[in-house]
């Protein structure tokens, strides 16, 4: 399955590969996606944690400490953790960011859906999220989910990426081509 999905490869694929596999098998797959969606999002949340997980200075048992301390406190427990720990163990922890998203393209592919890449200038609202979903959805034939990310430099309009296909339709990129129209024409 790694090899159908160019954006499972390398380190990454393999581990999150493995994972999806003993997550498949005991019939926890979505579980083990929402762990790691909390892992990330603490990642995100934390310059701290970001730190030891990617610096090379922590040695394995201080890491692996740290992170035992950290999944007791959110409560992830179960093939997760132990795969985060099996991570550290291995000196891979600095990857687990590739592995989440290796994860869930191989969840996606496994439930028929696609996953797109969305940047807003400001919040949308859920009818607007409701009716980005179908004209995607009727566009590549899958359910889709939305990663969306907000981006107020875009100043309106939205951006969205879909496998390999690209929809820029925000005002700066709008500005920007009138910009060098008119640097050209003069």
């Amino acid at each position: 399955m790694a090899a159908e999905d160019p954006s499972v490869s390398g380190v990454s694929g393999r581990y999150a590969t493995a994972l999806f596999e003993l997550a498949r098998d005991e019939k926890s797959v979505d579980v083990v996606k929402a762990d790691l969606n909390r892992f990330a999002a603490m990642l995100a949340d934390s310059p701290d944690l970001t730190r030891l997980v990617r610096s090379p200075v922590f040695s394995t048992d201080v890491q692996g400490k740290a992170l035992t301390a950290v999944l007791d406190k959110s409560d992830i427990s179960g093939i997760t953790a132990k795969f985060l720990k099996v991570l550290t163990a291995n000196r891979r922890l600095f990857a687990v960011t590739d592995v989440i998203r290796a994860y869930g393209a191989l969840v996606a592919t496994f439930k028929g859906e696609a996953t797109a890449d969305v940047t807003v200038a400001e919040a949308l609202s859920d009818k607007n999220l409701d009716a980005l979903k179908s004209a995607l959805k009727s566009v590549s034939g899958k359910d889709v989910a939305l990663n969306v990310k907000i981006d107020p430099s875009i100043i309106g309009g939205l951006v969205v990426k879909l496998g390999s296909r690209m929809v820029d339709s925000s005002l700066r990129t709008k500005l920007n081509s009138i910009k060098h129209a008119m640097k050209e024409a003069g």
